[in-house]
């Protein structure tokens, strides 16, 4: 009879992704080594493989996993039946706050998803589009002539280009923190939306 697993294992694996994903967005994946990830969690090699096979399927779980948790919090979000606007302002909250928890993760996944194979790269990336859709769904409906001009995934990846990136310049242990940062990317981002004009481009992608 195949033997169970124990009561800890699942902490355990969540302590090795947690512990790679510090040492892969510190170091870089290619420069991080299996004895490094074993030595930072305070295991042996074997054990380490026992929990993962390689190096390559941390990244995997890692990248895979920080965005099926984005993915959960957008079906959260949208499960309250917001309007849009309110709905999107939650969102960008929401994923500002989850990046503050998984720093090391998102640094990962925006650095060294390159180094995924084309079927894993793929599935990830698919996650990620779907994710992107969820916000531009709520802007298109705030904003349905930004549709008509084609600039609503536009925005929504300008949107993304502010959250996306806060980890390379805001400090933890600077003024200010996620927590603070999140109302105010909202607000930049909901004080601008309205100045946006699409006459200008709904000409131009006129045939």
């Amino acid at each position: 009879m195949a033997r169970g697993r124990s009561p800890g294992y699942e902490d355990q694996r969540e302590m090795i992704l947690n512990q790679a994903a510090a040492l892969f967005a510190r170091r870089g994946y290619p420069a991080t080594s299996m004895n490094e990830v074993a030595e930072a969690c305070g295991l042996s090699k074997p054990t380490l493989y026992h929990y993962f096979k390689d190096k390559y399927h941390l990244l995997v779980h890692i990248t895979e996993g920080h965005v099926s948790r984005l993915q959960a919090l957008v079906e959260e979000v949208q499960a309250q039946n917001l309007p849009p606007e309110a709905r999107l302002r939650t969102l960008i909250q929401r994923f500002v706050q989850e990046y503050a928890e998984a720093q090391h993760a998102h640094r990962v996944l925006t650095e060294d998803v390159k180094f995924l194979q084309p079927e894993d790269h793929e599935r990830v990336l698919n996650k990620e589009r779907a994710v992107v859709a969820a916000f531009a769904d709520a802007l298109g409906q705030m904003r349905p002539d930004t549709e008509a001009a084609g600039l609503t995934k536009a925005l929504t990846m300008l949107l993304f280009g502010m959250i996306n990136w806060m980890f390379t310049w805001l400090r933890p242990d600077g003024e200010l923190d996620y927590e603070a940062m999140a109302p105010i990317v909202a607000d930049l981002f909901f004080g601008g939306v309205p100045a946006v004009r699409t006459d200008g481009a709904a000409a131009r992608s006129a045939p």
